[in-house]
């Protein structure tokens, strides 16, 4: 007898989508009306058991929940306004973990200007959150929008997280520095939430990169139905560094790692002296990694030889 062969995210997407008139779009936020006025919103979830490593600071946890669905919201140029989290519990949880929880969703609604607006709360086996942020947009950054001769860039360097996690799971060779600035960025990113603000008018398409670079690109290049090529990975040298001394694949952890919660945009030539101008006021490195062409795929050409990238970034339900 043959065993059945499991359903991929994708798979289960594309069946509730048959069931609505709408077909939707994947995109980062929704956009709809109230009246005649336009809203944006976002919704994210954190599950214990795949999102949240052992002894993880219970405020962090919290935080990164909302940062999940802040980082949605900054690539697409608008500002989050108002929260709500609905968060599930476990009978065995203990007061300092829930006063922890309690603090981290605070200081971070304070953090990103957001009006916690409620929730609700239940029980269950693990610590599960859902985070919904509301806000009023005047300019959406599509994903659909990568013009031919558009530059490919990222707001920050990939690698770290991937990084942090491999070194918390195994036994690495590193330095007490990288480890600290890899396990900072993992526990506590920083979404660019201002850049994105800021860039709205100039970016002609726009992409959190939680689920991984390579899924990134690929979903911008479908959606924009233009080839990609990457000729530059957004890396420093010390992540060089590191996967070269423990003989590690360093193209997989960059462009498969995930958790990076970086933009990934495309930008004309004419625009881009304005974007290093805003990155620059908003203290962010970018990275040139490529451009766009006509075609398909996301392909990297590096040193004559030529190959595609295919999405190989976070998928739920994959073994």
């Amino acid at each position: 007898m043959r065993a059945m062969k499991k359903l991929s995210e994708k798979q289960i997407i594309k069946y509730f989508q048959k069931q609505n008139f709408k077909k939707f779009v994947s995109e980062d936020v929704e956009i709809f009306l109230f009246g005649k006025t336009k809203f944006a919103t976002s919704i994210d979830t954190l599950v214990q058991s795949t999102d949240i490593p052992p002894k993880s600071d219970f405020s962090d946890i919290a935080r990164k929940s909302i940062v999940s669905s802040v980082s949605d919201f900054a690539s697409k140029g608008i500002i989050p306004k108002f929260c709500i989290v609905s968060i599930t519990l476990p009978k065995n949880i203990q007061k300092k973990q829930v006063i922890k929880l309690s603090t981290g969703f605070t200081k971070a609604c304070n953090e990103f200007n957001l009006k916690l607006l409620g929730g609700d709360t239940n029980e269950g086996k693990e610590i599960i959150i859902h985070s919904v942020l509301f806000g009023s947009p005047d300019k959406v950054i599509p994903r659909n929008g990568a013009k031919i001769g558009d530059v490919i860039i990222t707001t920050g360097a990939f690698g770290y997280q991937a990084a942090a996690l491999d070194i918390m799971n195994k036994k690495r060779i590193t330095t007490k520095k990288f480890l600290a600035k890899s396990k900072k960025l993992f526990f506590r990113p920083i979404p660019r939430l201002e850049f994105g603000y800021s860039a709205r008018n100039l970016l002609s398409s726009s992409m959190d990169s939680s689920d991984g670079l390579s899924t990134c690109l690929n979903e911008l290049s479908n959606q924009s139905r233009k080839q990609f090529v990457i000729t530059k990975l957004p890396v420093n040298s010390d992540l060089v560094d590191f996967t070269t001394k423990n003989k590690m694949n360093l193209s997989n952890l960059v462009f498969n790692g995930g958790e990076e919660f970086e933009l990934v945009c495309t930008v004309s030539v004419k625009n881009l002296p304005k974007i290093y101008k805003i990155a620059k006021r908003k203290k962010i490195k970018l990275f040139e990694i490529g451009y766009v062409a006509r075609g398909k795929n996301v392909v990297s050409k590096s040193n004559g030889k030529r190959f595609t990238i295919h999405d190989k970034g976070w998928k739920h339900f994959q073994s």
